[in-house]
């Protein structure tokens, strides 16, 4: 049985390293001043991060329903089976958009929509785990089973440098905002059971990266499951910057390989530049 095996940009996976893996990417739409881009098709980190510094007007939406049925059709053209592993139906209707399309003719029993409340680069593990179990033989719906079991074994944290975005965005009010700035507090957001909420703030960005690697240091024994843990961590703005973080991170652990990705713009155009994310996951066990 031949399995494709697809997901959307939000895993920070690029259009150079799908070919690569073999994996299907759905770019994922961003609006800017009403006009419609497709990530990492005509729309770029670069471009992206000038346009918010501009003080253009972003926001995000789904993919459309034809835009996602037309790969589908393309797929299934070659392959008997699908597993589309789209960002978290807590970030996203997407999720359940495509759980609805997959239960029509006739994509129902060929199409399976994993959703395993993951973006960003533990949704990217995701993948890997999937390629992984395909390798190993197992079939589309076991495929799906496994990340879904697997979906609570993630922990993202995510400094916001400024709060400029998320009051812009409603997430906070100005005068929480103004007070924020005076005090130079940086919120830090987790993304807990697939959903994105507040974690703490701490003053100054010095701290806020103490604190990061502290609450990632807290997690990782809390983690369920037998699979290797994997540490991450994700950026927004210059590539500088996020290797910095990458090393810093490094450091804080030196026994595991920490992996970097680019934060996707879904979650940049709440956050703005500058921030810093870390997660950890576990890959999934193969039997």
């Amino acid at each position: 049985m031949k399995i494709a095996i697809m997901t959307d940009s939000n895993s920070g996976i690029t259009a150079q390293e799908a070919q690569q893996l073999g994996v299907t990417l759905l770019p994922m739409p961003i609006q800017i001043d009403g006009q419609m881009y497709l990530e990492g098709i005509d729309l770029f980190p670069p471009e992206f991060y000038a346009r918010l510094a501009q003080g253009a007007d972003v926001s995000t939406s789904q993919p459309s329903p034809a835009d996602t049925l037309e790969l589908w059709d393309k797929l299934l053209e070659e392959y008997d089976q699908l597993v589309y592993i789209p960002m978290s139906s807590g970030l996203s209707g997407t999720a359940a958009t495509a759980a609805s399309l997959a239960c029509d003719d006739p994509y129902e029993g060929r199409v399976f929509v994993a959703d395993n409340k993951r973006i960003s680069a533990p949704q990217r593990q995701s993948v890997l785990d999937a390629l992984a179990l395909r390798e190993r033989g197992k079939s589309g719906a076991e495929i799906k089973q496994r990340l879904e079991a697997a979906s609570l074994h993630s922990q993202i944290y995510i400094m916001v440098d400024t709060l400029h975005y998320l009051k812009k965005g409603g997430r906070i009010t100005p005068t929480a905002a103004l007070l924020g700035s005076a005090l130079n507090l940086k919120p830090i957001l987790q993304l807990q059971a697939g959903k994105l909420d507040a974690y703490k703030k701490v003053r100054g960005t010095k701290a806020a990266k103490a604190e990061l690697v502290h609450a990632l240091e807290a997690k990782l024994p809390c983690l369920e499951g037998e699979g290797k843990l994997i540490v991450q961590t994700a950026y927004s703005g210059s590539d500088e910057l996020g290797a910095e973080w990458n090393e810093f991170v490094q450091q804080a652990f030196p026994q595991f390989q920490v992996y970097s990705t680019v934060l996707p713009m879904s979650i940049a155009c709440h956050t703005g530049p500058g921030a810093l994310g870390v997660a950890c996951v576990r890959e999934l066990p193969i039997d």
